[in-house]
């Protein structure tokens, strides 16, 4: 699914197109999303000028002049610019066609994602008002984790992936993360020193980081506005490479599950 290096991506590359120009129409062809999209959204929509095209965890805030759009690209959903003569396929469910000519379509196979509509304060959207920090904002540092991991006898894995300890640390960049702060994906949260938790923040910053100036990752479908696939998957050290060698130690990964989804990891340079 398109984590959060895909959703920042995305967001850096509808914004200069977005900004600054009046929507003309909204064409809602398959309103069947994760949420049904609001029948009346054209209505909504129809003269308002995008005012700024903002991120929040992996959602994608469109702010308008009336209120925000905003969008989650679920597991396979993908915006990308489109010409008035592109062909119109099956999984192509929403345009977004602007006053400058260009049109913004959202792509989703398995309709995952969600189109919606927030009047006033966009924060107080009831699926972000309990998110935790951005991991790229100085709001998260190694001690804000230290704090977050105290009661926590989860697998510290599964903690950097929970929303309400910090925002878009998704399976790929977790199991990332982790190698590169030697840290075992199994540690129990709480056991974790406050030097590792710095060193395991600083990780999360500087993968998330390396990923974006990537791309992000393409596995499956994922493709950015213009339709350009991410790079960040050939940098990967351990994600992906179960039984193969490990580039820094050239002990074998090893993959397990947590939380129904793989977990990748070297033994040898993360301990138990």
């Amino acid at each position: 699914m398109p984590e959060l290096p895909e959703v920042e991506t995305t967001r850096r590359g509808i914004q200069n197109q977005l900004t600054g120009a009046r929507i003309s129409a909204i064409v809602v062809r398959n309103p069947a999303l994760r949420w049904p999209v609001a029948p009346d959204l054209d209505a909504i929509l129809r003269g308002q000028r995008i005012l700024d095209v903002g991120r929040r965890a992996k959602y994608l805030l469109i702010e308008c002049e009336q209120g925000t759009l905003i969008i989650h690209l679920g597991m396979s959903g993908s915006l990308r610019f489109v010409t008035a003569d592109t062909p119109i396929e099956k999984h192509d469910h929403i345009d977004l066609l602007l006053d400058n000519g260009h049109i913004l379509r959202y792509r989703d196979p398995r309709r995952f994602g969600a189109v919606l509509w927030q009047y006033g304060p966009v924060l107080l959207h009831p699926l972000l008002t309990k998110l935790g920090p951005e991991p790229l904002s100085d709001a998260f540092d190694g001690s804000v984790l230290f704090d977050a991991t105290r009661k926590r006898g989860s697998a510290i894995k599964l903690t950097i992936m929970d929303n309400h300890v910090v925002v878009g640390v998704g399976n790929i960049y977790a199991n990332e993360a982790l190698f590169h702060a030697g840290i075992a994906p199994t540690r129990s949260a709480r056991s974790l020193t406050a030097e590792e938790c710095g060193r395991l923040a600083a990780e999360i910053r500087t993968v998330l980081t390396r990923a974006i100036a990537a791309g992000g990752s393409t596995l499956r479908d994922f493709v950015d506005a213009i339709g350009k696939p991410g790079y960040f998957q050939q940098s990967y050290f351990v994600y992906g490479r179960s039984e193969q060698a490990c580039l820094r130690c050239g002990s074998v990964i090893r993959q397990i599950r947590q939380g129904q989804r793989s977990s990748f990891f070297c033994p040898h340079c993360q301990p138990c």
